[in-house]
């Protein structure tokens, strides 16, 4: 049987998280390391050490923006952004979840979007997280000045490839 990070380095399916040597770049560019419970840093020493059970049941993991900070400042390359998507997945397929109210929700209408369409429809992504979290008109105003001001298109292209998103989709058994 295989432990934590063993798994975990399996599913990265890349540079080995054993090479980070806790130099902290990684933490000190996250634009979120001031709202998580642990820092990055301490999430890699928790994965090292076996801690399944904390890291996956943290908030730490449903807030990172996937922004790919820490891996252009990382020495050793460790994409980190990928073992959060990593352990993301590990705590749904745990039955665990996440403790931050509609993160999660957030979570399945993105992927939800990215399945339908290879690409992000932000209105019709938005429009699923409303109806599923229930808070549909908190921030109806910023769409709407985002939309008059061109930031906010009505209609995403297609991904023309979707036969490969589909295998993606397929490769990784995400629903």
């Amino acid at each position: 049987m295989e432990n934590f990070l063993e798994e975990v380095n399996k599913k990265i399916n890349g540079v080995p998280i054993q090479r980070c040597y806790h130099c902290r770049k990684c933490t000190a560019g996250c634009p979120m390391s001031s709202h998580m419970e642990y820092n990055i840093n301490k999430v890699i020493k928790m994965i090292q050490n076996g801690k399944r059970d904390e890291v996956l049941n943290s908030s730490t993991i449903w807030l990172c923006l996937s922004c790919e900070t820490c891996i252009t400042r990382c020495p050793n390359e460790v994409d980190i952004a990928r073992m959060m998507d990593v352990l993301r997945q590990m705590a749904i397929e745990s039955g665990v979840g996440a403790r931050e109210k509609n993160i999660l929700t957030f979570h399945e209408a993105f992927l939800s979007g990215m399945k339908s369409g290879g690409r992000i429809n932000e209105p019709m992504m938005m429009v699923k997280y409303k109806l599923k979290s229930g808070d549909y008109l908190a921030d109806a105003m910023l769409g709407l000045d985002m939309f008059k001001k061109g930031k906010l298109a009505l209609l995403s292209p297609r991904t023309k490839d979707m036969k490969s998103v589909r295998n993606i989709f397929e490769k990784t058994k995400t629903r």
